[in-house]
């Protein structure tokens, strides 16, 4: 189960699932950075179909270098979330997009925000913070469109096609 449920009292809180196989990068970066900005405006989770067990070093390096808390980031099974009702399920990896969900996600919303894997970057040290700061800027711009008072209050069909446009801006 997740470590805090969303809090109904908090009006227009999103609650948003973030997977990729692994769950040990991109995801965790989309959870933490949706926390932080969202500011309990957003109750964000992430996953994996395959769980590495591990968060990679450089994903809590580079929150950490961003202000935003790492406290309770942990690789984990989307299975664990089955009890969660999320807003929106949001892939963040090619092959978890591909990848058949499990029932309980039911009628959820569920769209794709592709994003490269920084954790595979090569090159120097500076190549590599490169690839980080990149897709985190990515993410941030998608969330801080979603955090707007317009599309902040929306839920079903409506967050789905807000969630896809941002995607693919």
């Amino acid at each position: 189960m997740p470590e805090s449920a969303p809090d109904p009292t908090k009006p227009h809180q999103l609650t948003l699932l973030f997977i990729c196989t692994h769950n040990r990068c991109r995801s965790i970066l989309c959870e933490a950075l949706a926390r932080y900005l969202g500011q309990g405006r957003i109750a964000a989770f992430s996953a994996g179909s395959q769980p590495a067990g591990n968060v990679h070093p450089e994903t809590l390096q580079h929150l950490k270098l961003r202000g935003v808390p790492t406290e309770g980031l942990r690789s984990q099974s989307w299975d664990d979330f089955a009890d969660l009702s999320p807003d929106a399920v949001i892939t963040v990896c090619d092959s978890a997009a591909g990848e058949q969900c499990p029932l309980w996600f039911g009628k959820v919303v569920k769209v794709h925000w592709g994003l490269q894997d920084p954790s595979r970057a090569e090159g120097s040290s500076a190549d590599r913070a490169a690839a980080f700061e990149s897709v985190l800027q990515i993410i941030e711009a998608r969330l801080g469109q979603l955090l707007t008072p317009e599309l902040s209050t929306l839920r079903g069909d409506a967050l789905c096609d807000a969630l896809i446009t941002i995607s693919e801006r």
